[in-house]
């Protein structure tokens, strides 16, 4: 029981806009491997990857597992490289297997708001500043989500936690 939020003609669109619709299926929208191209020469069309980025930033509201890969990828829309249009391919790839999923809305009889936050210390390969992000959970259903880099450079992975942990209550103050 419940609703079921998906944008499955949406994510089709955005295929089919950047020629996707029949590529190959991946598992994860990103690498986890932290390489970084310091020669990559810049991508052809910068228009259109930021108008797929776009996209993909709306796509994000029912389609919270590609949070952070979005955004790992949107750090980079002021002179995308060829290694960037690679990373939103990928992005692509995994969403055309996953075309159909959504956000599920359920009704509870709990009223508990809970909170998970985690934080990657120094995850940036670029300017070592770490990543974190949350979920905000009302009874079973998901409400609020973010992932982001952290303004400054922690020390310690237990202070890019404790940040992370800030924002996360920060959130729960404005619910």
């Amino acid at each position: 029981m419940g609703l079921m939020l998906r944008q499955h003609k949406y994510t089709l669109d955005i295929l089919t806009r950047a020629g996707m619709l029949s590529c190959k299926l991946v598992d994860t929208p990103i690498s986890t491997s932290k390489t970084t191209i310091l020669l990559d020469p810049l991508f052809y069309d910068a228009t259109r990857f930021c108008q797929i980025m776009g996209a993909l930033q709306y796509l994000i509201f029912t389609r919270s597992n590609i949070c952070f890969a979005v955004n790992r990828v949107c750090q980079f829309m002021h002179a995308p490289t060829d290694s960037h249009w690679a990373a939103v391919k990928r992005i692509l790839r995994y969403l055309r297997g996953m075309a159909s999923y959504g956000l599920h809305i359920t009704r509870s009889t709990s009223f508990a708001l809970h909170g998970f936050t985690d934080a990657d210390w120094a995850g940036s390969v670029e300017d070592r500043k770490s990543t974190g992000g949350y979920f905000m959970f009302f009874g079973q259903t998901l409400i609020s989500w973010k992932s982001s880099k952290q303004r400054t450079v922690a020390r310690s992975s237990t202070e890019a936690q404790y940040k992370a942990l800030a924002d996360d209550t920060a959130e729960v103050i404005w619910l």
